[in-house]
């Protein structure tokens, strides 16, 4: 049975507010908010179909979540299908992306990589856990074996294994009841001693770095972990859990500013920022805050996140800033600590301004991931022009995938790209021309702008065929940013300050660990343990030799 069309009423926000009052005075609270809900969603949909930039595609991705915007996915073709046609550019294109690709008919015979696990983890994932050795009940090596009593047995260099996982709070407690005596004669109270692992602080280090790993490396808010400990009846009020962050902060901030002169020294810069809440300055308290004449933020209400990731010596340092300062002001003040001798960095990032570090010079190449966007948003209305572009890119990608299979060296990766992604990048790049000089798209459409910003941004977008190590993408970027915006969806806001400083430290630390493929949680609790030390030689506590500083220390106790 098909549905009979529904009838168009224009309302307007005045008759919606009108009926809203009229219908308070006869539904229940609940009622009224489904209604009002249902009116601005309404509202809020509409004003997106009005907007002439929402496309379908847009509309669909924002009520229903966002798809992988893979080519496959977009273009809705198998990857070793690639028929395409279209005139001259369509050779290299096809020809560029087969040869990137083997399927079962051309791989010669040699096996192709296993696909990825199945999700269950072996022994050797345990690096966490208790180890503890179970000796055999009643044999040892060098004995008579007691089935053939003849030959003698010896260890085996390879142990049975068995993993027992056990439920616990995150912050579990110990509590001591220490035995009390008194004099039935002079009153005198003995008490005993506390045992020595029970330490001199109720919230020992340990418990600091799993308050911060949960609220800054997994988005879990105070009152979140609160409810969690007190259903575990190990309470732990939300308030305490800032008291003890705050308390041990300081023992990281040295390796915080070790890591931001680290990563000023690096070779290649993504930056990008987020919005975040900061309540100490919006609102009326903003306007209570000591405000310098020569302040360059005075007059600005942005607030963001800013997250830069810099690569040097094969490894990768995240860095997060809150506050007014945009993406570009923060990649400035650190490249300030840069040393004079090295030579200018690669910085990667989107085509806004406010990415650029001012005065500072970078070679400054543009996120080829975001241009590709705008054609994956389009794609619904003009699917043939933006299959074109899609698979063009596709070729450079497949390209950049083989430098990183074969770890090629910046200047082999360089040379790759330039035999394999050059040419395809010359075609596509007439061929974005001849759209407008042939009048075969509108400027002003949504595929025009598209075409506009790609060749507006053209020798940044292409800066990897120029420049060896340049990056495709800002995609490691974006990925770190999800911390903050993790962070940002769950905790909402942070309330001062001192308190996005803290975030932005512990942030920055827990999730270079995870880069540099690091414990978060054994690296915070090492900082906290050896405060004295980290501040007097920062650099030798970073997460990558970190370990070689305890080991020392620990030889340095024994003596």
């Amino acid at each position: 049975m098909t549905r009979k069309k529904p009838e168009i009423v224009e309302v307007d926000t005045r008759q919606l507010d009108a009926l809203l009052r009229r219908a308070e005075g006869k539904l229940d609270e609940k009622d009224c908010q489904l209604v009002r809900a249902v009116f601005e969603s309404y509202a809020y949909v509409t004003d997106l179909v009005e907007d002439k930039n929402t496309s379908i595609r847009r509309l669909r991705q924002l009520i229903f979540g966002a798809r992988s915007e893979k080519t496959e996915a977009v273009v809705g073709r198998n990857q070793h299908a690639l028929e395409y046609d279209h005139p001259q550019d369509d050779a290299i294109l096809c020809d560029s992306s087969r040869g990137n690709e083997s399927s079962a008919d051309d791989s010669n015979g040699i096996e192709t990589e296993p696909k990825k696990g199945h999700g269950r983890n072996g022994a050797d994932a345990y690096r966490g856990a208790d180890q503890i050795e179970v000796p055999h009940e009643s044999l040892q090596a060098g004995a008579a074996c007691p089935e053939c009593q003849q030959g003698k047995v010896y260890e085996v260099a390879c142990p049975g294994v068995l993993v027992r996982v056990v439920g616990q709070a995150p912050l579990h407690a110990k509590v001591y009841h220490l035995q009390r005596l008194r004099c039935n004669l002079c009153g005198k109270v003995f008490t005993a001693q506390p045992p020595e692992d029970a330490g001199a602080r109720k919230y020992d280090a340990t418990a600091a770095s799993m308050i911060a790993l949960l609220k800054y490396g997994s988005g879990m808010p105070f009152n979140r972990s609160a409810g969690l400990q007190r259903s575990m009846e190990i309470p732990l009020p939300a308030s305490t859990q800032w008291d003890v962050i705050a308390a041990y902060a300081p023992c990281a901030a040295p390796a915080y500013e070790a890591l931001i002169e680290h990563a000023a020294q690096g070779d290649v810069m993504h930056n990008d920022d987020t919005t975040v809440k900061i309540l100490e300055l919006m609102g009326k308290r903003a306007k209570q805050q000591p405000i310098d004449d020569d302040d360059a933020m005075a007059g600005r209400t942005g607030l963001f996140t800013s997250g830069l990731v810099a690569t040097r010596d094969g490894r990768r340092l995240a860095l997060f800033f809150s506050g007014r300062q945009h993406a570009g002001e923060n990649l400035g003040d650190v490249l300030r600590q840069r040393a004079e001798e090295l030579q200018t960095p690669i910085q990667m990032c989107d085509g806004l301004s406010r990415n650029l570090p001012g005065e500072l010079q970078t070679i400054v190449a543009n996120c080829l991931t975001h241009s590709r966007r705008r054609f994956v948003d389009v794609f619904d209305r003009f699917p043939d022009e933006c299959e074109y572009v899609l698979e063009a890119l596709k070729v450079v990608y497949h390209t950049d995938a083989e430098a990183r299979r074969r770890k090629l060296s910046p200047a082999k990766r360089l040379q790759l790209h330039r035999t394999k992604s050059e040419r395809t990048m010359k075609r596509l790049h007439n061929w974005l021309k001849r759209q407008f000089d042939e009048k075969l798209a509108e400027p002003n459409s949504a595929l025009g702008e598209a075409i506009s910003y790609m060749l507006n941004h053209w020798e940044k977008l292409t800066r990897f065929l120029q420049v060896p190590g340049a990056p495709l993408d800002n995609n490691i970027c974006e990925r770190a940013l999800k911390k903050a915006i993790l962070h940002r969806k769950n905790a909402l806001f942070y309330k001062t300050q001192r308190g996005a400083r803290v975030g932005d430290m512990y942030m920055s630390l827990t999730y270079t660990c995870e880069l540099c493929s690091v414990s978060p949680f054994g690296y915070l609790t090492e900082l906290h343990r050896n405060a004295d030390r980290v501040a007097d030689d920062p650099a030798s506590w970073l997460p990558w030799n970190y370990h070689t500083s305890v080991a020392a220390n620990r030889v340095l106790v024994g003596a």
